[in-house]
């Protein structure tokens, strides 16, 4: 009988609670503003119901999920610009709020995954890009090949050009107008990256069509302790660890996770919002993680 009554009170409980957000108001009746954290009208319908919602976004963005939007093309043809992507924030562990100490670790970043992070020169300014090497690896780029502990890492030519596809000659000119560049100069590949000894993963590179004589980029480099390097997978458009060194493990935001929205343009006179007639609908729900 205990528990029979347990439910039936449960029950009540729910149908009130309910009612109270969603139930038909009597005529004349007027919403509570006072300030009473002890009254439950306070947390249903007044201010408290505010800060409840506030409380519960805040929570969201630092423990689950964040979102981001994709500005330049240093990443193409795996991330598009103006891409709107959410990003993993509990994937390598949870951080302590406004904090870059992990309260605990679930994971450690790989070979191959997309991470966004705070640019170490400029803690203020958020990165994308993809990990090629993780603490004690042997990292080298010369002359477009990728070499991780002294083994060169495969390109593939594509069974499908979709990726290329989505690539228009905008993408490859710079914001400010100081170059120009076409689709045409560049070549599309997958490259094969090793993650263990048994694992890797595949994932679209742009690489030009004609050799880049003296590239700043090319070296070699030794990843210390507690650092990642990282690379655009538009390996002669990206700004990344060849030129400013490694990223600290405690600058890690998150791993990108998919694409919920994109377009080719934003909005003129609000460019923090994507120009409907411009979607790119088969984008969305795109994994970027590959």
């Amino acid at each position: 009988m205990s528990e029979i009554q347990s439910a039936s009170n449960n029950t009540g409980k729910k149908v009130g609670f309910f009612k109270a957000f969603f139930g038909k108001k009597e005529p004349g009746y007027k919403k509570y503003n006072g300030l009473n954290p002890s009254n439950r009208l306070f947390w249903t319908e007044g201010w408290g119901s505010m800060l409840l919602a506030i409380l519960a976004a805040l929570t969201i963005r630092w423990l689950f999920l964040e979102a981001y939007v994709i500005p330049s093309g240093s990443m193409l043809p795996t991330l598009l610009i103006n891409d709107h992507i959410f990003v993993n924030k509990m994937v390598y562990g949870v951080r302590a709020p406004f904090s870059e100490k992990w309260i605990v670790k679930f994971s450690e970043p790989q070979r191959g995954d997309i991470i966004v992070f705070k640019y170490p020169v400029d803690m203020s300014t958020f990165f994308i890009k993809r990990v090629v090497g993780i603490p004690g690896d042997k990292v080298r780029f010369d002359n477009g090949a990728l070499y991780v502990n002294d083994q060169l890492q495969e390109k593939i030519v594509p069974n499908s050009s979709v990726a290329f596809d989505w690539l228009r000659d905008e993408d490859f000119n710079s914001h400010d107008g100081t170059f120009d560049d076409s689709k045409s100069n560049y070549v599309h590949f997958f490259e094969r990256l090793k993650r263990t000894e048994n694992e890797s993963i595949e994932y679209s590179l742009l690489m030009p069509k004609t050799d880049v004589i003296g590239f700043a980029g090319d070296g070699e480099w030794t990843v210390p302790p507690d650092k990642l390097f990282v690379m655009g997978d538009n390996r002669y458009s990206s700004h990344d660890s060849r030129f400013w060194g490694f990223v600290p493990q405690k600058n890690i935001l998150g791993r990108a996770s998919f694409v919920w929205l994109s377009c080719e343009n934003m909005l003129p006179f609000l460019p923090i919002i994507c120009n409907p007639l411009t979607l790119r609908l088969s984008r969305f729900g795109h994994s970027v993680n590959q």
